[in-house]
């Protein structure tokens, strides 16, 4: 989080879109913020994005529609190669755009950003996934004409989008005409567009790679009066990919058509003779096809058999098909504020994000961005065990299944890419979309080996709330496994006579800090990681033997590989400075100068644009919470005195440039008695896209916050925690909150919880019910019975803003604190 100096709540009144608390409404055309809107009002599905461009496809900051895992390949060229460096790059590809509906009256074409609007609303409803617009032109002759469109990408039908585009005059007769397109745009634009922030826009290593020469190569191109279809292949990564749309026009004026199919564009163009009070409308389904392989024929028989089935059945029948979907979505994953109508808005914006970036990701990982927008080249991280998956796990489990099979699917990578770093087991890549390492820089990226202890703490988490014994015994245990093994070779025992088991030469979360020893956060995370393996290895063993006897067969394992894994795990180092009472982040950690945060000019905010990485190595600066997250994930091992006294010294030296600390930084807060100030932190996150406050929203949304967002509500104001397998809740409701409601999947049941000032309410709103601990006191709950405990307040409470408590060796002869102010230019 970017601090401020104004109350961050104030985040609230400051935004344009009124608070609804089911809708986001645009009530004003504007030019000047296009990427954040485009990006604001994009609608998915896990598969299938497209930006929330306007359907005239002329006005936009970056035109955008994306496939989930639909990627090309490129040479990473280092300036000094060196052995095991990430060789060929992926980049999620912008495909061909059926968005595009243009709209010609007198022949004038309707430009939103000259256009004489007398009334304008653009909505997303989070009810019905379905993207409105309605506004009123005036032409330039000065006739009124009245569009409403509608956007919907669905989520039961994984290759579908269905747009409509209705126009009627209301005060004289003109000749009107409706293009309607499947465009292929080479690089990015059209003959309409230049994007202004390409000019002399700076560097930022978080944005898409740019390709050189043609992406997408034509296969097939096609058309007739109703249909067109348009296929192609990729150049280097030889993916392909189909898009087929059927136009559909009813109107009582007369008209005609004409079809034009080239090999970048695709359209069909309706000519009306339009009388006022007669309304023309358009119908346009659309169905996206991809393949690693599949010939280009094969998918454009895929498009076609959508379309049908579309065709068959109806619009509406569509239409309610998407609600019913979304009716289920809330009725597991609603988080009820009431009184807050502002971030109830935003908590149910951030669900529906996750939603649309996960539903339908089947078979593939869950970008960064998801499918909003091209920033980090569509790359799958650690985000997704850590920030995304909880939620999954614990309100839709079957998509959190799909998203660790998908880990599981590159296992057979990541072992080859263990063998490259001399490794034994596997190693996870840090960004990929096809399971090869794709990070150029290792220092932030390949040295984050904590990734494999991710993808195992998610996938222990998963099966403790499930009880998905089947894919743990079939799949999950060669991920423990391989992990496993990974961390007993990467480690090692030192022979000065020091019993405990190290780790060298890895970076934790905190990219601004790099390439360390015994790193707190790796350290407790690979632990944990190798005590799983062996606990699941040993039950297998005991209780499956037969499940055990191809394990054995299948991965080779060894009769004492488990108690190395467990010898390693009880003598793990995890760093203590007894002088101060706090865990050093890493081994060498409170031997660098402290940053001179507060004097750090805010242009030069985030430090990674303004500051070479060795400079910012040099220092005790975070980009994100390391040490506070590994209190949260294996909370268990830190006492309450711990958390507090680590909290208090990492919390000022936390920047917040990354968006994945504020929702960590909230939990831990409120856990440690910071109440406000995790009120604080929570607030920025939730509405790190809805108020751009990293000014990066136009690249698309920050998935793992959104995800984030909903781990704060539940495991910080809501105090849940899944520790060994035990579901308990230590509330922290804030003080300005009525209550907070959310809803848990543990054992096949969905519980309601719901905490008030003075007590939590749990209640089994299917299944059989839990057992669950509240404040150490054991609660059972059963079906059609509402449990309340009463809570004797809120916990400890903390006012005001913790400040750094630093070693005695970073202080001067005087006692005055060593921080150190960097240049600015």
């Amino acid at each position: 989080m970017i601090r401020k100096t104004a109350d961050e709540r104030s985040t609230v009144d400051r935004l344009r879109f009124p608070a609804e608390p089911w809708r986001l409404v645009e009530s004003q055309f504007s030019a000047e913020d296009l990427g954040v809107t485009e990006t604001l009002f994009a609608v998915a599905n896990g598969y299938l994005g497209m930006r929330g461009n306007v359907e005239e496809g002329r006005e936009s900051h970056t035109h955008g529609t994306f496939v989930n895992g639909f990627h090309e390949t490129w040479p990473i060229r280092h300036a000094e190669e060196a052995y095991g460096f990430a060789k060929v790059g992926q980049t999620i590809v912008n495909v061909p755009d059926a968005k595009v509906i243009r709209l010609y009256v007198d022949d004038e074409p309707l430009l939103l950003p000259v256009a004489d609007l007398i009334d304008y609303e653009r909505s997303l409803d989070l009810r019905d996934g379905v993207l409105r617009r309605e506004l009123l032109w005036r032409t330039p002759s000065g006739k009124r004409v009245q569009i409403r469109s509608q956007r919907m990408v669905s989520f039961v039908e994984r290759h579908l989008a269905i747009m409509t585009f209705e126009v009627t005059l209301l005060d004289a007769a003109a000749p009107v005409a409706i293009s309607s397109q499947v465009l292929n745009r080479q690089d990015g634009q059209d003959e309409y567009h230049v994007r202004a922030a390409s000019l002399g826009e700076g560097f930022d290593p978080r944005k898409t790679n740019q390709f050189s020469g043609r992406v997408l190569q034509p296969q097939t191109q096609w058309g007739d009066d109703e249909r067109v279809v348009l296929s192609y292949r990729c150049t280097n990564s030889g993916m392909t990919l189909a898009v087929a749309a059927d136009d559909l026009l009813e109107t009582e004026n007369e008209w005609d058509v004409r079809t034009q199919v080239d090999e970048d564009l695709a359209k069909h163009v309706f000519r009306v003779h339009a009388e006022p009070g007669r309304p023309i409308r358009l119908t346009k389904v659309v169905a996206y096809h991809t393949s690693r392989g599949v010939p280009s024929r094969e998918l454009v028989d895929r498009c076609r058999r959508t379309l049908d089935r579309v065709h068959d059945g109806g619009i509406d029948a569509q239409l309610a098909l998407q609600r019913g979907w979304l009716d289920d979505f809330w009725a597991r994953s609603d988080v009820e504020i009431p009184g807050q109508p502002g971030v109830q808005q935003a908590v149910r914006w951030n669900l529906f994000q996750l939603a649309q970036a996960t539903a339908r990701a089947e078979g593939n990982g869950v970008p960064a961005k998801g499918l909003t927008g091209s920033g980090y080249s569509g790359h799958y991280f650690w985000d997704t065990e850590i920030y995304v998956l909880p939620f999954l796990t614990y309100t839709s489990p079957r998509y959190a299944r799909n998203a660790l099979r998908f880990r599981y699917q590159m296992l057979d990578a990541a072992r080859r890419r263990a063998a490259e770093l001399s490794q034994k087991g596997a190693l996870f890549p840090w960004r990929t979309i096809n399971g090869e390492e794709a990070s150029a820089y290792y220092a932030a990226g390949t040295a984050q080996y904590h990734i494999d202890a991710d993808v195992s703490y998610a996938l222990v988490q998963y099966v403790r709330a499930t009880n998905d014994v089947d894919f743990l015994r079939r799949e999950g245990v060669d991920v423990l496994v391989e992990t496993a093994r990974m961390w007993e070779d990467l480690g090692f025992w030192r022979a000065n006579g020091d019993d405990n088991f190290h780790i060298h030469g890895v970076t934790g979360p905190d990219e601004y800090t790099t390439v360390v020893n015994d790193n707190l956060f790796t350290n407790v995370m690979a632990r944990f990681n190798l005590r799983a393996a062996a606990y699941v290895v040993d039950r297998m063993k005991a209780d499956h033997p037969e499940d055990y006897a191809l394990l054995v067969d299948r991965l080779g394992l060894g009769a004492y590989e488990a108690a190395e894994w467990v010898r390693a795990a009880d003598h793990m180092s995890i760093p203590y400075a007894e002088s101060i009472g706090i865990h050093p982040q890493d081994s060498h950690f409170l031997e660098r100068e402290i940053w001179d945060l507060a004097h750090t000019p805010a242009d030069k905010r985030p430090l990674l644009l303004h500051y070479h990485p060795l400079v910012i190595y040099r220092y005790q600066v975070l980009k994100q919470a390391d040490v506070v997250l590994a209190l949260f994930l294996q909370g268990q091992h830190f006492t309450a005195e711990e958390k507090l006294a680590d909290f208090e010294y990492y919390d000022p030296l936390t920047t917040g440039d990354s968006t994945l600390s504020g929702v960590v930084q909230s939990i831990v807060a409120a856990e440690v008695g910071y109440h406000e100030l995790a009120l604080e932190y929570f607030v920025s996150s939730l509405f790190v896209d809805l108020a751009n406050l990293h000014a990066n929203a136009s690249d698309g949304v920050h998935v793992a916050s959104a995800g984030g967002t909903w781990s704060a509500l539940a495991c910080g104001f809501g105090g849940m925690r899944d520790s060994d397998g035990e579901l308990s809740f230590d509330p922290r409701l804030p003080q300005e909150w009525e209550s907070l409601t959310f809803r848990v999947q543990w054992h096949g049941s969905r519980l309601r919880v719901t905490v008030l000032p003075d007590a939590i309410e749990l209640d089994a709103e299917t299944g059989e019910g839990a057992q669950v601990t509240v404040r150490g006191e054991q609660v059972k709950v059963v079906p059609g019975e509402v449990a309340r405990i009463a809570l004797d307040g809120q916990g400890p409470v903390k006012p005001g803003r913790p400040s750094l408590r630093a070693l005695s060796g970073n202080r001067r002869d005087d006692g005055t604190l060593i921080t150190a102010t960097v240049p600015h230019s």
